[in-house]
């Protein structure tokens, strides 16, 4: 990583550019099509960018041979990688991709990123949670794009929220980057055909789930439809409910070590699962899951070994699962977070709450949890700006002389604006779906924000752009009781290209023993319910209900 990737800039303020989006110009030719390997000679210049930078170029263009079989093959196709220049010569540079498919059928896809970012995503990859057998988005013909959002990690980098230390690259990683890239790609894309997308498409999950919605929120013409899985969308409210976590952990006494999380996690399951008429690892009615830690109390309250939790581990859970307020004004105007579920966890590599399988502390890895990671990250880097600075003992309730920073924070990195009526007038759709075991981001904290959009939009003008789906038993996109996927792809273009609104879809695990089991993908508030008749395994004997 550059060196002035870890100079602490003192004094830095952020401030949040004005945000254009730039007209779409959508199936209108502008010159002839370009061969794939003379788009290596292609500069981007500074004007065909919405916000500023100094220009861009493509690095690298080569023909990539058709590969796979059935619905995973993939044509041939063009790869271009390209970078955009900062505008501060000490920021780094933004890399992004493009792949430009031979049989091209006028759309476009741009990929979100995850975490912190820093990473290209593969553009032969699918959509995030999408459908077994269905294709790739490029696979089915769309150009496909995506970028680092400003800078460069590698994998398991322990310092990967290091870019932070400079402002044009907190910008990029905060929304910015986005629109670069859109409009990037877009110059590439209208060199390659000689023409612009007649449609537009973005999908993520996680960090690319608040990206989803920042486009939406920010640039409402730029596409015409947004998947956004699992979104992050108050990212750093989020950050701060990672501290708050990792000071809960750390309490003497207080953390739950791998076995009394897994006595957590069936218990619930024993409390709850059957609710929708049958038993098979999956809560559905997950805000009608009612558990008290207190049942699994130990005699006279102190830890008696992995058949019990003591009081400490008790309120520690409690506290996991419970919604919190700062106590402080943020800039973003968030007030607190409404804390995760109680049975959360197995796709974080824990068997119940998503917290790791030892107490926060350093050195930091894998066994301790994500969110004390994260947390510190942010700590460091985004908060204090001081690479030595020990998050692990900062408690985000007692911020002391960061809260104006932090504040400040909120305000360029919470994507939390309801109105999106300009993006509903512009024809943009949205759909947003999250797992309702999730130990990342919590599914409550997307419905708090589609609860939002109703009321500023109205129930019914909100209904004609959105929908928002829950996953039971589906965690943050790795195995978990129920590992979704549906054709989320092909249910946006419906909507957003003839007017038709997904209708009763249905969701897949795709988890290795699930054997295809189905399962309704219910509107949010609504869950699927077991009939009391036929295959447990088939969604067509559920209903969608409300508690």
């Amino acid at each position: 990583m550059r060196a002035a990737l870890v100079r602490v800039l003192a004094a830095a303020v952020i401030v949040v550019p004005t945000l254009v989006s730039l007209p779409t110009t959508a199936g209108a030719a502008t010159g002839p099509p370009t061969g794939c390997e003379k788009l290596a000679q292609l500069t981007i210049p500074a004007h065909a960018l919405g916000l500023p930078t100094s220009g861009g170029r493509v690095t690298a263009a080569k023909t990539v041979p058709a590969s796979g079989t059935g619905p995973g093959a993939i044509g041939e196709y063009c790869q271009v990688d390209a970078e955009i220049l900062p505008v501060d010569p000490k920021a780094p540079n933004i890399e992004m991709s493009v792949a430009l498919p031979v049989e091209w059928n006028g759309r476009a896809m741009m990929f979100g990123g995850g975490g912190y970012d820093g990473i290209i995503p593969a553009p032969i990859a699918d959509v995030p949670f999408g459908g077994p057998g269905e294709g790739a988005p490029l696979a089915r013909g769309f150009a496909v794009f995506g970028s680092d959002s400003g800078h460069q990690v590698t994998a398991g980098d322990a310092n990967s929220g290091a870019f932070a230390l400079n402002d044009e690259a907190l910008r990029n990683f905060a929304a910015d980057a986005l629109k670069k890239t859109r409009d990037a790609a877009m110059f590439i894309i209208n060199e390659r055909y000689g023409e612009q997308p007649s449609h537009s498409y973005f999908a993520g999950v996680s960090s690319g789930g608040r990206e989803a919605l920042a486009v939406a929120q920010r640039w409402p013409r730029d596409f015409d439809g947004v998947i956004s899985n699992a979104p992050a969308w108050n990212a750093a409210t989020l950050d701060l409910f990672f501290g708050h976590m990792t000071e809960i952990l750390r309490r003497p006494g207080a953390f739950p070590n791998s076995e009394k999380q897994k006595l957590v996690y069936d218990s619930v399951m024993k409390a709850c699962d059957g609710d929708d008429g049958v038993r098979d690892g999956v809560i559905s009615d997950e805000a009608g899951c009612h558990f008290d830690p207190k049942v699994l109390r130990c005699e006279d309250g102190e830890d008696r070994g992995p058949s019990c939790l003591s009081d400490a581990q008790i309120e520690a859970v409690r506290e996991l699962s419970s919604p919190i307020k700062w106590g402080y004004k943020l800039g973003s105007g968030e007030r607190g977070y409404p804390g995760m579920a109680f049975l959360s966890g197995a796709d974080m590599g824990t068997s119940g709450l998503g917290i790791g399988s030892r107490v926060p502390d350093r050195p930091l890895d894998s066994t301790a949890a994500f969110a004390a990671s994260f947390w510190d990250q942010w700590a460091k880097y985004f908060v204090t700006r001081d690479p030595d600075f020990d998050g692990l003992t900062f408690d985000p309730k007692k911020p002391g002389k960061w809260k104006k920073r932090i504040s400040e924070l909120t305000a360029l990195q919470d994507i939390n604006n309801p109105d999106l009526s300009e993006f509903a007038k512009a024809g943009g759709k949205l759909i947003l779906v999250h797992g309702l075991a999730d130990p990342a981001v919590s599914p409550r904290s997307t419905a708090e924000y589609y609860e939002r959009v109703r009321t500023t939009m109205g129930p019914r003008g909100a209904a004609k752009f959105l929908r928002m789906y829950t996953i039971p038993g589906m965690g943050h996109g790795g195995p978990a009781a129920f590992t979704g996927g549906w054709d989320s792809v092909t249910a946006l273009q419906r909507w957003a290209e003839k007017g038709i609104a997904p209708h009763e879809p249905v969701v897949t695990d795709l988890g290795p023993s699930a054997d295809g089991r189905t399962r309704p993908l219910c509107q949010y508030p609504e869950w699927p319910r077991y009939n009391g008749r036929g295959d447990v395994d088939r969604a067509e004997n559920f209903t969608c209900v409300r508690s």
